[in-house]
């Protein structure tokens, strides 16, 4: 059954998040809140760790993963932008926003969409997220916590633990968060386009 850390909202305790953190290192998945909603979270590089989320999501082979950054120098390292595209993320990050870029040579070939090589980025305007992160000292690989066939993300820890406890590793219970799925945007092409909306205000990016 997963471990349950009860963590405060806008400080979390270090030796909580520490305690996640060294679960994310030796290989755990973790369930964590984000500004959107709660989210999946393990180590880049850890591929069994991968291979549980997608089972847990039933996720298909050309999904784009999201990397959750914990501040917008990181997503330099791995992603590729145009102008225009970093002129949106420093506006706009941190947010409810996951954007899709082409991915650098960084993100193991897994993560990417495996046609377009592309990446979700993300740096969550949340204090756990970035606390976890900033300890862990790497971004994290994330996916949103909606199970299949459900139309709404889960967002209450509790329910996590009674749902998908025996699954993961820890849920890491950081209060309410924005009880949706974050806004994507695709910053591929010549201009932003809006897949979909979600709790990011979208409207700023159509004419963008």
């Amino acid at each position: 059954m997963a471990q349950y850390f009860e963590v405060h909202p806008e400080t979390p305790q270090p030796r909580l998040i520490k305690q996640a953190v060294d679960i994310l290192i030796a290989g755990g998945v973790i369930a964590y809140p984000t500004d959107s909603s709660y989210a999946l979270g393990c180590r880049m590089g850890e591929k069994a760790a991968l291979d549980r989320i997608r089972e847990i999501r039933r996720l298909p082979d050309d999904h784009n993963f999201t990397v959750a950054c914990k501040d917008l120098k990181d997503i330099g390292t791995y992603a590729k932008m145009e102008n225009y595209a970093y002129r949106l993320l420093k506006s706009h990050t941190p947010g409810p926003y996951t954007f899709i870029l082409r991915a650098t040579s960084e993100v193991p070939r897994r993560l990417q969409h495996p046609k377009r090589k592309t990446i979700g980025i993300r740096v969550p305007d949340h204090p756990v997220a970035r606390a976890l992160t900033e300890t862990l000292t790497e971004p994290l690989m994330s996916v949103t916590l909606q199970l299949p066939g459900e139309s709404q993300p889960l967002d209450d820890p509790y329910e996590i633990c009674e749902r998908i406890g025996k699954r993961i590793d820890a849920v890491i219970a950081g209060g309410a968060t924005g009880g949706g799925p974050s806004s994507v945007i695709d910053l591929t092409g010549e201009a932003a386009e809006v897949v979909r909306t979600g709790v990011g205000d979208t409207s700023v990016f159509e004419s963008a």
